[in-house]
C-alpha cells in the first residue's frame, strides 16, 4: 500500500484534522481518494461558497489528487456524493458532474448528511484504476 501526499491538500487536511493525513491511498491497482472539502484554492481556508463552486472546487481537487497518483477523473470507477439537504443541489450537482465525466460517468451513490463541521455543503470520495490505462 502506498500513501500519497497531495500539496497543499495533505497541509490543509493536517491543519484542520491536527495530525498527518493522506488523501490518496494505491493500494492492489486501485486509488482511493478521501472525501475532500472545497477548500478554497488560493489560502486552503473553507468558507461559504455557492454550491455550484463548491462542486467544481471538489472536482479539481480530485483531478490533482488523481494524477498524483498516476491516474486520472477517466479512470474513476466510483464516486461517493455527500451532500448538504436541499432540493436543488441533486439537479446542480449533476449539472457540474456531466463536465468532470463527460464521456462515462462511474458508478455513483448521492446521500443526503444533516451538515459539516464548515461552511461548506459537499464532498465527494471516489475509487479510480490505478495508471492511465488501467
Amino acid at each position: 500500500m502506498k500513501r500519497i501526499r497531495v500539496e497543499p491538500l495533505s497541509t490543509y487536511l493536517e491543519r484542520r484534522r491536527k495530525g498527518p493525513v493522506y488523501p490518496v491511498v494505491v493500494a492492489e491497482g486501485l486509488v482511493y481518494l478521501s472525501g475532500l472539502p472545497p477548500f478554497d484554492p488560493d489560502t486552503g481556508d473553507i468558507k461559504r461558497l455557492p454550491f455550484e463552486r463548491q462542486v467544481e472546487i471538489v472536482f479539481d481537487q480530485m483531478k490533482r489528487c488523481l494524477e498524483a497518483a498516476g491516474s486520472s477523473l477517466a479512470q474513476v470507477i466510483k464516486c461517493n456524493v455527500y451532500c448538504t439537504p436541499d432540493p436543488a443541489h441533486f439537479t446542480a450537482f449533476n449539472e457540474v458532474y456531466a463536465r468532470y465525466f463527460q464521456e462515462e460517468s462511474p458508478a455513483r451513490i448521492f446521500v443526503h448528511v444533516p451538515s459539516w463541521p464548515g461552511p461548506f455543503d459537499v464532498e465527494v470520495d471516489c475509487v479510480a484504476l490505478a495508471g492511465p490505462g488501467g
